[in-house]
């Protein structure tokens, strides 16, 4: 596994409130397997992570989304956590970030709350996904098809509900982030936002 990823660089968008094993866990698995993990955020220096129904962990920030490229990574990871998205779905900065990995077709790795801000970006329309049960309403609303599974895959969207499915959830995304399984997909992009 320490080789699928090697070479290969990817996005963490999160900010205040991020849920903390719904970053953390996905970095990890992600180096790894041989790829970088940089934490891109509002803003510069730290950002402190939600454990359960506290604060956690601060965690540093690598870029700002000011500065960062959707161009520049192989793919994006979107945690979770209530506050997290719920700020990064209100900044136009971090909503045109995660817009610009949708149109290229480039695999987005969200879990829980972490559809909110792919909802603002037009990430969700025509897809099957899944995410925390009370998101259900929102994406269908948004024209989601929301399955109530540990995982789901849809053409380089790789969704889970919550914590308890980080290890399914980094299995589907390492591969989905390998460029062996992502490479053969026909038609990686999106549906048009409507």
């Amino acid at each position: 596994m320490a080789e699928k990823l090697t070479g290969k660089r990817f996005a963490i968008l999160a900010t205040n409130g991020f849920e903390q094993s719904e970053l953390e866990e996905p970095r990890k698995a992600i180096e790894a397997a041989g790829g970088r993990a940089e934490v891109v955020s509002l803003h510069q220096g730290q950002i402190r992570g939600w454990l359960h129904t506290d604060w956690g962990n601060s965690v540093p920030v690598d870029v700002t989304i000011e500065q960062a490229r959707a161009d520049d990574y192989d793919g994006l990871v979107l945690p979770g956590g209530v506050i997290n998205p719920d700020k990064l779905r209100m900044d136009p900065h971090a909503v045109d970030f995660v817009r610009s990995f949708v149109q290229s077709g480039k695999p987005i790795a969200a879990i829980c709350h972490g559809l909110w801000t792919l909802i603002n970006a037009g990430g969700v329309r025509g897809r099957k996904l899944t995410s925390w049960p009370s998101l259900q309403t929102d994406l269908e609303n948004a024209g989601a098809h929301w399955l109530d599974q540990q995982v789901v895959v849809d053409q380089g969207l790789i969704t889970s509900r919550k914590p308890d499915d980080l290890p399914a959830f980094n299995r589907k995304m390492i591969e989905e982030f390998s460029e062996g399984m992502h490479a053969r997909r026909h038609n990686l992009r999106a549906p048009a936002a409507q």
